[in-house]
């Protein structure tokens, strides 16, 4: 079956209300969730939550500040990070002000641990500030839980469809490929990669039918990290470093900042030799989880939003922007008062 046809089946299921599992089999699914059992067992379970990075970024630039909400599992949260300047909400604010010249308030509701059905509870916290964009990453729980891939799927097309009905922007990144996590052996590493790729695919068509847009973290646990280990993973050889965090965010950076109308001018637009272009939704999903960054959003062909196969999509490989150092952040509570009425620290200072 090719992955297209894996993911729409999938996408379908989680619509319709079916089961899934044929896209692996039922025995199959069994044994990787056995074996997820141990992995939890050597990754250990997380014992304090990780710093939290809300607050004004770019405090000292002037205009109104944009609004960016972080919600998802430990991956958004930055599980493992030892200050608030080294978690993925952090990084990814910081390289949005830089791209937009603006201060960005961040508000991070994601929560260590948590799956998507749990986004329900987070979505009213991260709508109380208003954002003009809420950026989620969440899936590789929904792995590691046994949750039925068709429910994981439907639970997240929900939660992007009741967040775009109440107004901000959705960029997802999608499940990353758990087959660079260590302590999964072999050969269940290979089933959870193929595993974690065909839920982030099902995951993309589930984004954007929901008016979202997705962002391909397939790789960014795979050649990248799996090339510099010590590096990009933390100590428990599951969650990102600060390195990697800034790698996640380097690659939903240029996707957040096109949602906010904050497009860089040397943006080009879509290049054919590039592999970018208008695609069927099922077709440029499977092609999507093959390159970390890829973006796909909704789109038209000749007028028409639907084809033969579904949806037409825009397939886009931006080109990541380098993240500067975490600096110049404000966290006090006026400056978030502030931010929430769109003024800035200088600007609250000269009052």
């Amino acid at each position: 079956m090719s992955k297209a046809r894996a993911a729409r089946r999938l996408a379908a299921a989680a619509a319709f209300g079916g089961g899934g599992l044929g896209l692996f089999g039922g025995s199959v699914y069994g044994v990787l969730t056995a074996q997820a059992k141990i992995a939890r067992r050597r990754i250990g379970a997380f014992v304090e939550a990780p710093p939290d990075p809300t607050g004004l970024y770019g405090a000292t630039l002037r205009g109104p500040a944009l609004r960016v909400a972080v919600l998802g599992d430990s991956g958004a949260a930055g599980y493992g990070a030892r200050s608030a300047q080294e978690t993925f909400g952090a990084f990814l604010a910081t390289g949005v002000s830089d791209v937009a010249r603006q201060p960005v308030y961040l508000h991070s509701v994601a929560v260590v641990g948590a799956r998507t059905s749990h986004l329900e509870k987070q979505i009213p916290l991260a709508l109380a500030g208003r954002p003009d964009v809420c950026v989620l990453i969440i899936g590789a729980n929904d792995v590691t839980h046994r949750v039925r891939p068709s429910d994981s799927v439907r639970f997240l097309q929900d939660a992007v469809a009741t967040l775009r009905a109440a107004g901000p922007e959705v960029v997802v990144g999608t499940c990353p490929d758990l087959g660079t996590v260590r302590p999964i052996a072999p050969p269940l590493r290979q089933v959870a990669r193929r595993w974690s790729r065909l839920l982030a695919a099902a995951q993309t068509i589930a984004v954007v039918e929901a008016g979202g847009r997705s962002v391909s973290l397939g790789t960014i646990l795979g050649p990248e990290f799996a090339a510099a280990p010590s590096d990009l993973f933390g100590p428990d050889r599951f969650h990102p470093s600060p390195a990697g965090y800034r790698s996640c965010a380097a690659a939903m950076l240029p996707t957040v900042a096109a949602a906010v109308g904050v497009v860089p001018a040397d943006e080009p637009e879509p290049e054919a030799a590039r592999g970018e272009g208008v695609l069927a939704i099922a077709t440029a999903a499977a092609e999507a989880v093959e390159t970390t960054g890829s973006e796909v959003s909704r789109a038209d062909l000749a007028g028409a939003e639907h084809g033969p196969r579904g949806r037409w999509v825009l397939l886009r490989h931006r080109r990541r922007r380098a993240i500067p150092p975490v600096s110049d952040v404000d966290s006090e509570a006026d400056a978030v008062g502030a931010a929430a009425d769109g003024v800035t620290a200088v600007e609250l200072q000269e009052k």
